[in-house]
């Protein structure tokens, strides 16, 4: 078997080329339909058939803050783009650096501009993207645009430099306040010993939870086939899921895991997971084909190096219509 985010990464790349078996025949057996909101089953399955085991929910629209700095600047969490710019304008002069990002590994800025997209947007919105319901020539991705341009004024200038993580040793060594990840961020902070941080949402993204999945499957002629169904079965199972997301940083994706043990993150985080409207992440693989992911990826990795709001909406225009939908 094999890590593969659920949804249409899972789906058009690896199901629909014939490459797994389904297994719905795992899911009346253990009883997972039972267990799973609808909100993750509805992404592994395809011609109602189910086609891997989801491990986790991961969330990537979080807003991660260093606490002291915001209490030594009498800072609360912001909600709004104008609440985070402000917010933004007060930290750089005071000397800190008020949004870190690394974007070495080409994903990271469209990480943080799908929840701009989500900010201006709204769920339904932004759903909309990735079914052609919303054209990416809409004046709100226009908008989208024009503030992760305005964020880029903000951030730390050796970004190409870095990768997430390594920009957010700027967070644990106090010069940087503020980062837009992903709650496996969360895993990162717990293995570094850092205690130091609290968390929101991205702006604009109150009562939405932008979900991945990390989920296994069964590829088909595979050799030692019922070991591989004994291994989907233990990350499927509630001890399973238990100990594979305390130490992953992320929340179950069944909903009858014991959360006492987990941290105070994670248990907000689930409490949001079974109110918040989900939509699916795209960098992540949940939301688009992978061609267009790339795609998608690219153009706002130019963005970021050259600025150009028109022509990079004209390439977000491209790239669903590369994908068959329909501008």
């Amino acid at each position: 078997s094999f890590q593969v985010h659920a949804g249409h990464e899972l789906i058009d790349t690896w199901v629909k080329t014939g490459y797994m078996e389904p297994l719905t025949f795992l899911y009346k057996e253990e009883g997972w339909e039972k267990v799973m909101p609808p909100g993750i089953l509805n992404i592994v399955k395809y011609k109602d058939d189910y086609w891997s085991v989801p491990v986790n929910i991961h969330r990537a629209n979080v807003l991660w803050f260093n606490k002291s700095i915001f209490k030594k600047y009498d800072i609360t969490v912001p909600k709004t783009f104008d609440e985070f710019f402000a917010v933004c304008e007060k930290l750089k002069a005071k000397g800190i650096v008020p949004i870190v990002m690394g974007t070495k590994d080409g994903w990271e800025a469209g990480h943080v501009f799908e929840t701009f997209l989500i900010g201006t947007l709204g769920p339904e919105g932004y759903k909309g993207l990735w079914t052609g319901e919303t054209k990416w020539s809409d004046k709100r991705v226009t908008e989208a645009l024009v503030l992760f341009d305005k964020m880029l004024n903000y951030i730390n200038t050796d970004h190409s430099a870095l990768t997430w993580d390594e920009a957010g040793q700027y967070l644990v060594q106090e010069k940087g306040a503020m980062m837009i990840m992903g709650d496996w961020t969360n895993g990162w902070f717990m293995s570094k010993k850092f205690e130091d941080y609290g968390w929101g949402l991205a702006p604009g993204n109150e009562g939405v939870f932008d979900a991945l999945s990390d989920s296994f499957g069964l590829p088909k002629g595979c050799k030692n086939r019922e070991n591989v169904i004994a291994w989907l079965k233990v990350l499927g199972s509630k001890e399973g899921q238990k100990e594979f997301n305390m130490k992953k940083g992320s929340i179950p994706a069944r909903t009858d895991v014991d959360m006492s043990d987990f941290n105070a993150y994670l248990k907000s985080c689930a409490e949001d997971w079974n109110k918040d409207k989900i939509v699916p992440s795209v960098i992540h693989g949940a939301a688009a084909s992978e061609g267009w992911t790339t795609e998608y990826k690219d153009a706002i990795a130019l963005f970021v190096a050259k600025r150009n709001i028109m022509k990079t909406q004209k390439s977000l225009i491209m790239a669903a219509e590369d994908a068959g939908i329909e501008q």
